[in-house]
């Protein structure tokens, strides 16, 4: 096989790039980064970096996971960082954030049932789901401005909830959600795995991910072939939503607490580089739910690692962008494209 051949074959994958950069990003780590592979059993479940980068992506895994099919139809969402400030101030405010006496001690509580507070906060978030649906597919708002709508009003509604306030939760039987351990391993990371698993199977093993990628690439074709487009796009985003609603679930229950002005905030930017970064072009048609999950490592682990390294929190932002900004301009196919013929043109010279 020809150097070119070689060539053609990585300017066509879409993995391969991502693998390979969180591949470097392990490997800039254990020659640069003391002890950052070093796993330990404490408490009977593992620590270390490594399940730190699994535990901390959890909820971007998530949101890339619903994002990634609403980019699929060349749409976006840019409210999914205030649907889990709205999800988290949801499952805080029923759970509630006092104490109460018994045999002369102060105990936690809940209000009401766990799963009820767990429900209700992802049925709040699948209404915003319904509500972005709704302004995209049936009214027909470009998708940045219908979910920009709810970005600036689901944090208000969030700080409504909350009346303002941070509400710290007590109740430990919520805490294992986001900090608690199953199998050695983060729970959050089974609850990602599950979702995924659910995913795939629901895309790939059904004719339902093909019709995404066809409402991506050509609407108005899908339309003509008998596909309800506009259902197509309702149910991505609705998606969408429940995903950033569990998210805020998991996101409250590792912080013990609901912020209604910081909760989620800009973890929708962080998610949609992960989609990006995971090889599904915002220009809509086929997607990679498997990159979209690279991707949020990928994130997660350069986070992890300007910390490591005990980057300044101003630079801290600069490195980071730096480095998406390389990926993603390795990612752009007319940029493999102009290597390719730089190549090309050197071995015909020669």
């Amino acid at each position: 096989m020809t150097k070119i051949s070689l060539w053609k074959r990585f300017a066509g994958s879409k993995i391969i790039i991502p693998l390979v950069t969180l591949a470097l990003l392990l490997l800039y780590n254990l020659i640069f980064t003391k002890n950052f592979f070093v796993v330990e059993i404490r408490d009977g479940h593992l620590y270390g970096n490594l399940i730190d980068i699994l535990k901390g992506a959890a909820p971007i895994m998530l949101i890339s996971i619903g994002l990634t099919l609403v980019i699929a139809t060349k749409g976006i969402d840019i409210s999914v960082g205030s649907v889990v400030a709205i999800s988290a101030a949801t499952v805080a405010f029923m759970i509630g954030g006092d104490l109460i006496m018994k045999n002369g001690v102060q105990v936690p509580y809940t209000k009401v049932p766990l799963y009820i507070a767990i429900s209700m906060a992802i049925g709040v978030a699948i209404m915003a789901g319904i509500w972005n649906g709704m302004l995209v597919s049936r009214v027909g708002m470009q998708p940045i401005i219908a979910t920009l709508i709810l970005m600036v009003a689901g944090r208000g509604i969030a700080m409504m909830i909350t009346k303002a306030q941070i509400i710290t939760v007590y109740y430990e039987p919520f805490s294992f959600i986001g900090n608690g351990y199953w199998w050695g391993l983060p729970f959050s990371f089974f609850i990602v795995l599950f979702v995924l698993m659910a995913t795939l199977l629901l895309v790939r093993k059904t004719a339902i991910g093909m019709f995404i990628e066809s409402v991506g690439i050509n609407p108005t074709a899908t339309r003509f072939s008998g596909i309800n487009a506009k259902n197509i796009i309702f149910w991505c985003y609705v998606f969408t939503s429940f995903c950033a609603g569990i998210a805020g679930v998991i996101y409250c229950s590792n912080v013990k607490s609901a912020d209604g002005n910081n909760a989620g905030l800009l973890m929708e930017l962080d998610a949609i580089l992960a989609v990006v970064l995971g090889g599904t072009s915002l220009n809509g048609g086929k997607f990679y739910l498997i990159g979209s999950i690279i991707g949020a490592l990928i994130i997660r682990t350069l986070t992890t690692s300007i910390w490591a390294l005990g980057v300044p929190p101003e630079l801290a932002q600069v490195v980071k962008a730096i480095v998406i900004f390389i990926v993603c301009i390795i990612q752009s196919e007319k940029f493999r494209l102009l290597v390719i013929g730089m190549f090309g043109r050197k071995e015909m010279a020669a």
